[in-house]
């Protein structure tokens, strides 16, 4: 399971020229899964998202969380970031989750994630999403479980 993590200042999801989700200061979770992936990977990660410090104190230090400063986190359901684009000039998508079992573990995630108290908006999996968003420092983390 792979999360590509970033720090907004806003960000929305458009589908079909429709805005889906909308969000103000918080994270962008790309996410994405591996065949394999186990319900304790995403547990582990959705606890990680919630209690990531990344956000400044006041001395401009990152120690708060989203949690802290009641952000919001737009998860998007990524399936291209289980790539491998080692050989050749077309990523193989092998090792990427089934849809039929992705889409049940990015609900879970979101689940979880949002039981943590962290205010929760979503992409559609499968859709073409455009995403906007101001990435704020700029922050971006990579998560692997």
């Amino acid at each position: 399971m792979r999360i590509v993590l970033q720090r907004v200042t806003d960000a929305s999801l458009r589908i079909d020229g429709q805005t889906r989700a909308c969000i103000e200061t918080g994270l962008v979770a790309l996410v994405g899964f591996w065949k394999g992936d186990t319900d304790d990977q995403i547990r582990f990660l959705a606890d990680k998202v919630a209690n990531l410090r990344i956000f400044p104190d006041q001395h401009g230090r990152m120690n708060h969380s989203v949690r802290d400063i009641d952000g919001a986190v737009l998860a998007v359901p990524n399936f291209t970031l289980a790539a491998d684009a080692r050989k050749g000039r077309r990523p193989s998508f092998d090792h990427a989750m089934p849809p039929d079992e992705a889409a049940p573990a990015f609900e879970r995630f979101c689940d979880l994630l949002a039981s943590h108290g962290v205010g929760l908006q979503r992409g559609v999996f499968g859709a073409h999403m455009l995403i906007h968003l101001t990435n704020d420092g700029p922050v971006t983390i990579i998560l692997e479980a």
